[in-house]
């Protein structure tokens, strides 16, 4: 394994005035891109209530904690979506890694707007989870292509906030969507919903394809010049045999199964609990939802540049990242107590709100820094490959997850919580014992990877 490296003699980022404006708004588009397919994924959760149909298994009249029927079929198609995605993702990173960022970026998108604007056509169970399936393998390339972008346009120190900035396009979409689907879903019913996000897909699609991302990556991007490494230069077997043997590919791959499987939580589950506890429909859900994913924003942006500030003031690569990471797992643990404010505050939700809206904006912030990890282990040329099996195993295990979700979090959510609120800091000792210095390797251990 090998690190970013410059040229003797040379600064491989003297370049980064001349570049600023064009790789921010590289930035911008990798934040539209990732804001339209968290649109994509959610619409299914915002709409909830009104899938509330006969052929959805809801029974009429009775209490929604009993509707065991309905419970499952959206479980299932939650965990169609989980599943396809995690597969999509044990190959999208390579073929994004193999094809460049421009093009692996476009087939992706094409593939996930064409799925989202099927979804209107469904009228079974079963067709749903076809479209979730085809969504999900559209959506697999969005991480892993937007990983590469960062990787090939920022410097270590700015990739975290590069990518919390990107990465906080996921709670961008829970500020518009919720108003954008009400108001869709009002006047044209649900299935408008999907032909309207699916739409927003192939215009950022035309967007893209117009761009000179190449041309403009090779006379604006920071020069930069990976070091010779067995994972960059083997073949397509090869990377994943040496991939294999390295310790940050399990390191990332274990905090993604389980952190990821939190947010998925999140974004399938909120409205569904606002409506569940507080009666509140989509309409009534979108003020809580936009306050939880703006404040969510802010912890994504906040927390990727907390650990490029850290090492600024004379940390380490190491120091910044795994304290930024510390404090964004400790961020999470009120969530514990969710359970309880239904109790204490029967009528109102915003004390629930307010424990999402904090645990919400920690695991932005913790997604920021744990995403550049992969940037700080491996070379350029392989990081969308590591993203795209670290996301497979955070998708494995939000299907676990949300099984588990769907047949206990109705009548017994505090272990749901505990779970939740605990992940994090499991997590990051994991990470710690397997990678206990991020950071290019000293000359022993890297011919020990080699």
């Amino acid at each position: 394994m090998s690190m970013v490296t410059t040229e003797p003699g040379t600064n491989a980022f003297d370049s980064r005035s001349q570049a600023s404006k064009m790789r921010w708004f590289v930035c911008a588009l990798l934040f539209l891109a990732t804001t339209i397919n968290y649109m994509d994924r959610s619409v299914l959760s915002l709409i909830e209530p009104l899938l509330h149909l006969p052929f959805m298994g809801w029974v009429p009249g009775l209490d929604a904690r009993y509707q065991t029927a309905f419970n499952n079929s959206y479980g299932d198609i939650v965990i169609s979506f989980q599943i396809a995605y995690g597969i999509g993702l044990l190959t999208a990173g390579r073929i994004i890694d193999k094809l460049g960022t421009k093009t692996g970026y476009a087939i992706a998108i094409l593939i996930w707007a064409l799925a989202s604007l099927s979804h209107s056509t469904v009228h079974t169970v079963l067709g749903f989870c076809i479209a979730r399936i085809f969504l999900g393998l559209g959506e697999a390339g969005n991480f892993p292509a937007a990983m590469k972008a960062v990787t090939e346009w920022f410097a270590s120190d700015e990739r975290a906030l590069a990518t919390g900035l990107f990465n906080s396009g996921a709670n961008a979409s829970f500020f518009i969507a919720p108003i954008m689907i009400a108001a869709v879903t009002l006047h044209f019913g649900w299935r408008a919903a999907f032909l309207c996000t699916g739409s927003m897909g192939l215009g950022w699609l035309v967007l893209w394809l117009l761009f000179p991302y190449n041309k403009l990556l090779k006379t604006h991007a920071p020069r930069q010049v990976i070091a010779p490494s067995p994972v960059q230069n083997a073949g397509g077997r090869s990377v994943y045999r040496e991939l294999f043997h390295t310790r940050g590919l399990y390191a990332f791959s274990a905090a993604k199964a389980l952190t990821d499987p939190v947010w998925w939580f999140y974004l399938f589950y909120l409205p569904k609990f606002l409506n569940e506890n507080y009666g509140l429909d989509l309409n009534h859900a979108k003020y809580p939802l936009i306050i939880v994913y703006s404040v969510s924003s802010v912890g994504s942006i906040a927390g990727g540049g907390f650990s490029g500030l850290l090492m600024k003031r004379g940390f380490t690569l190491n120091g910044g990242r795994k304290i930024a990471l510390l404090v964004t797992a400790v961020c999470v643990l009120p969530i514990m107590f969710v359970p309880w404010m239904h109790t204490l505050s029967p009528h109102s939700a915003w004390p629930a709100i307010g424990l999402f809206s904090l645990a919400a904006a920690a695991h932005q912030g913790w997604s920021a820094n744990l995403f550049a990890t992969p940037t700080d282990m491996f070379p350029s040329t392989s990081v969308s490959t590591v993203v795209g099996l670290g996301g497979a195993c955070g998708a494995a295990g939000g299907a676990a997850f949300t099984w588990l979700v769907k047949e206990y979090f109705s009548l017994h959510p505090l272990p749901i919580f505990l779970l939740a609120a605990f992940a994090y800091l499991l997590a990051l000792a994991i990470f710690q014992i397997l990678i206990p210095r991020l950071g290019p390797p000293r000359a022993a251990e890297a011919s020990t990877i080699a």
